[in-house]
């Protein structure tokens, strides 16, 4: 009795499971009824009719990624080199995708897998590493064509790794050390360059200022000549207006001859002093002459030693 209580328990338990599903979200599930397609149901509860409703197919809506196995290509200069990447890809329409095509993940990997040979064969070795963002947008121009009838949408290829020869990259590795040295030397030759252009700017800045100190100090110079030029015309010519204006005064012509009959008597006396050879006239009456002509200036005779 207890061993048929079990039985019905789990009967009825089962018939529960066949009647009622749940569609979680971001997936669709495929139903057929009696083995005719009878509907896609997307996330929600649904009711089932046991032993005639049957779920077949389950895709899920979400994006997913597939690995590309590494794969030799041949370029277009005949260079093997290994590439793998990986593939983004999400299912559009759970219908198209259950019978549309048997396996529509292995198809588009090796869809995948073809036309990245393709497009490979397509360039030379030196340009693959710079069109890498070209090749995976043909990539996945070409596979999102062909996915179309499955109701799977290619979103984005990536090349993960790009593995030429041994001999190829030991090649690569000495081109990029010689345009190394190369940018080096092109860097050393431009720096030494800029230091003589800097040094030789130096040097005609220095002889500009140098040249304009110069030309500042004799301006200045003449200047300070000018100046002094100036003062002393003025001075002597003020001199000579206040010798005029004594001149003019009563007396002042006796004045000035007594001044020249003095000065030149101070000259004569320094030069007697200082020469070694003294010039004596010969007779006394020379002295006198001389004497007698400064009376004319004066209208006074000098008196010899007072």
């Amino acid at each position: 009795m207890g061993a048929t209580v079990i039985v019905v328990f789990l009967i009825v338990v089962y018939i529960i499971k066949k009647t009622i599903i749940i569609v979680p979200e971001q997936s669709v599930y495929v139903k057929e009824r009696l083995g005719v397609l009878n509907g896609v149901l997307k996330s929600g509860f649904y009711f089932m009719i046991p032993f005639v409703d049957q779920i077949r197919y389950r895709q899920n809506l979400k994006e997913q990624t597939i690995d590309i196995d590494p794969q030799v290509c041949i370029t277009r200069d005949n260079v093997s080199v290994e590439v793998d990447g990986v593939l983004y890809l999400k299912v559009i329409d759970g219908e198209k995708a259950s019978y549309g095509i048997d396996n529509f993940m292995l198809a588009t990997t090796q869809l995948a897998q073809t036309t990245l040979r393709s497009e490979i064969g397509k360039l030379i070795f030196d340009n693959l590493l710079s069109e890498r963002d070209e090749i995976n947008g043909r990539v996945v121009s070409n596979i999102d064509r062909a996915t179309d009838p499955w109701g799977i949408k290619v979103t984005r290829y990536e090349i993960r790794n790009i593995t030429p020869p041994k001999q190829i990259l030991l090649e690569m590795e000495n081109q990029m050390k010689s345009e190394r040295e190369r940018r080096a030397e092109i860097t050393i030759s431009q720096g030494e360059k800029e230091a003589r252009v800097n040094h030789s700017v130096g040097e005609r800045q220095e002889s500009i200022n140098i040249s304009e100190g110069e030309k500042i100090r004799l301006v200045n110079e003449a200047d300070g000549r000018a100046q002094e030029i100036t003062l002393i015309s003025n001075a002597t010519a003020k001199g000579l207006q206040l010798i005029s204006e004594a001149i003019s005064k009563k007396g002042g012509k006796e004045a000035v001859s007594l001044q020249i009959t003095q000065e030149y008597l101070d000259a004569l006396g320094q030069i007697l002093k200082t020469s070694k050879t003294t010039v004596v006239p010969e007779t006394l009456a020379n002295i006198g002459g001389v004497f007698e002509g400064l009376s004319k200036i004066t209208t006074k005779i000098p008196q010899v030693g007072e």
